[in-house]
Order: structure tokens, then sequence, then C-alpha cells
């Protein structure tokens, strides 16, 4: 501010001569100064002393601090106003939100960070992390080609591969690529207490069977047989056809048993294909005890049940089936790909042929589960994955 020539006590003065008869002309040639100032000295200044003048001059002063203080509060008020809709959590979005106030309404950086909320050295901050080009690609091209894996799942697949980052990373990377898996909305389940079904820890202990339906591009329907092993979760087969028959169930494990084995039980639910007259002749011929869940209880098959929604979920709502062929040729796919390459959270992570080759072990380790999964997947399991339980050797 330019610093007065005159102060209020020279200026009540100078008045104070006028009114004695001094003339105006006289007085600014006097005091070097024009004749209109001394008659703007006069409006403001006439008829005071030096105290009540100092008192003007204060109260002009606090106007202007107070001017100024409301224009910076209405400044702040429009500038908040620009960040209304945006979300100021985690350093990115207030170094977004600073970056934004500066250019669009050219707020200093101090003025934009104390309206954000924000640590001057936190917005200047600039990471010094490797872009990890390769790794995001191949996180990427993985996501696309399982659709329904999440992170965790990715990241056993990458550690198979030889990648030696963390889950940690692998999250975060998988966060900023902006990859999610889309949740389906669940039904309602039932509320209680659970236990796991005590199965015989080996192969060919009891199979289950169910049945999944789906159509074709056409509209026409399919429908799919699934056989599951309960121990090994291995899939033994996937029928699809347009229908299956009580016969053509005997038919297919019939030349199941002569690849496999025979199975000690076979679970199933109350459908017509599974209580026809040939079904029970065919388990009486071969000596295969048969049990037959409650009606309404799906979770008493509850193997076979899981393995349908993993059905569904990877490969039935995300294929398009042209024809019968294409779906027999997409579900013998996904079937080897799931025996074979996709790891299984039940089997701490093994495949299910994996698992199945691990356990002609001895008898202790098939009794301890908790064994045989830190001797085959400690290094795999991820940070924050609960392992669940292989299945219990009866007796």
């Amino acid at each position: 501010m330019k610093r007065a020539r005159f102060t209020e006590e020279q200026i009540i003065g100078v008045l104070r001569e006028h009114e004695a008869g001094a003339k105006t002309a006289d007085l600014a040639r006097k005091h070097g100064v024009s004749e209109a100032t001394l008659y703007n000295w006069k409006a403001k200044y006439g008829g005071m002393d030096v105290s009540e003048a100092k008192r003007l001059k204060a109260l002009e002063e606090e106007n202007v601090k107070l001017k100024k203080l409301l224009a910076e509060a209405m400044l702040d008020a429009s500038a908040l106003r620009e960040l209304l809709f945006k979300k100021m959590v985690g350093p990115a979005a207030k170094r977004e939100g600073v970056a934004h106030l500066r250019a669009a309404m050219g707020l200093s950086e101090r003025r934009a960070c104390g309206l954000v909320g924000a640590d001057r050295t936190m917005i200047r901050y600039r990471s010094r992390r490797s872009p990890d080009i390769e790794l995001r690609e191949q996180i990427r091209d993985l996501a696309n080609a399982r659709k329904r894996f999440g992170y965790r799942r990715l990241f056993i697949l990458l550690r198979q591969a030889g990648e030696p980052s963390g889950v940690n990373r692998i999250y975060r990377l998988y966060r900023e690529e902006g990859l999610s898996v889309r949740k389906r909305r669940s039904r309602k389940r039932a509320v209680g207490t659970r236990g796991p079904i005590p199965i015989e820890a080996k192969a060919n202990a009891r199979w289950s069977l169910d049945f999944v339906h789906d159509q074709f591009a056409s509209g026409r329907r399919f429908r799919v047989l699934n056989i599951v092993d309960d121990a090994t979760r291995e899939c033994l087969a996937a029928i699809p056809d347009t229908s299956i028959s009580g016969r053509r169930v005997a038919r297919e494990l019939t030349a199941l048993i002569g690849r496999r084995g025979k199975p000690g039980t076979i679970v199933s639910d109350n459908g017509t294909e599974f209580t026809s007259n040939a079904m029970l002749s065919w388990s009486e011929e071969h000596r295969i005890a048969w049990h037959f869940i409650a009606p309404g209880k799906p979770m008493q098959n509850g193997f076979c049940e899981s393995f349908n929604g993993r059905m569904r979920d990877e490969l039935l709502n995300e294929t398009l089936f042209l024809g019968l062929d294409h779906a027999r040729e997409k579900i013998a796919a996904w079937v080897d790909d799931y025996n074979h390459r996709r790891p299984h959270s039940a089997l701490a992570y093994l495949t299910p042929a994996a698992y199945a080759a691990s356990l002609p072990a001895t008898c202790n380790r098939l009794r301890n589960p908790d064994q045989l999964r830190r001797s085959h997947v400690a290094h795999i399991a991820p940070h924050g994955v609960k392992l669940h339980g292989a299945p219990i050797a009866a007796g």
C-alpha cells in the first residue's frame, strides 16, 4: 500500500489554517497540493479533531481487511463447490483435487492444499515404483482369459508360472488396472451351523451326480450330466445332450467304471432319471450303494452342487453355444482345464488331478490334511487366503 504524504494531524492542521481565513490557492501553493485535494480533505475531515481522524482511519483499515476476508471466504466456497462431486479419499485423489483447483481457479499450492486437507509434501511426492508393464499385461491377459477368476486365483496362476511377486503387489496392480469380478446376486441361504460331510480320503470313495441346464443360441434347451468324485473333486464326466434318460445314465456310468473303477457309493437327488427302473436294476447288478438325498435338501449333494455353480459361473454364463457339437467341445475343454490347471481353494489351491495324485500316501497323511497341505502348497497359498480343509478320512 502506498504511504501517504500527510498524516491525519498534518491534514487537520492545514484545514485549521483554512478555517482561520487563509485562501485555498495560497494553502495549496504552500503545502504543494492541488486545490481539489484540499476540498477532498475538507469533505472527509472537516469538523474533526485529531483523535476522530485516527479513529476514522482505523475503521477504514478494518473495513479493508473485512472485505478481503469476505472475498477469500467466497473464493474458498467456490473452490469447494468445484470439488463437490470428487471423492477426496487417498493421496491420488487429493493430488488430482489440488491440480484441478490450481488449473481451474488459479489458487496457490498452499491454499489448494489447505482446502483439500492435504500436506504439501504429499502433493509434491512422485512415486519411484517401476511401471511393471509386463506384469500388468500378464495380469490383464489372465483376467481376460479367465473372467470369473479373482486376484487370489490369478496370483496362484502367476506363482505357478514363476512370478515371484507377493499377493499384496498382485492385488495392488489388479486394482490399479481396474479389474474386478462382477458379483452375481446370491440366493437367500438357510441360517444354521453346518458340518463337513465325512468322506473316506481316497479316489472312488463316493461319486455325486446331478444335472445342470442351459440353452443354445437358437433357444433350444439342453442339459449336462455331471459326475464328480467327492474326495478328489475331479469331474469324472460332463455329458451334454438334449435329453438324457435313465438308460443313458446307466450306460455312461458303466463306461466310466470301465475306465476308472467302481465307486463305493453314488449320491444323487430324486430325479426321475436316477429313480427309474433302469437305474435301480443297474445299481443292484453292479452292487453299488446308491444314496438319495432328502427332498428339498440340495446341500446333501453339496460337492456336485458346488461344481455345478462353478461350471455355470465360469462357462455356461460366459459362452454362447451354437449347437450340441459346439457345446460338447467347449464343455470338454473346460472340464480338462478344471481338472488339470484350475487351482481349487478347497484343496489348498492344488488342482484336482494334482491332489488325486498325492492321495496314495501313508495313512497318517490321509488322516491329517493339514500336513498334506503344508507339504504341497505352503509356498503357493496367498497370505490372507483361508485354506479349506480337504476331505476327512472316515473312521
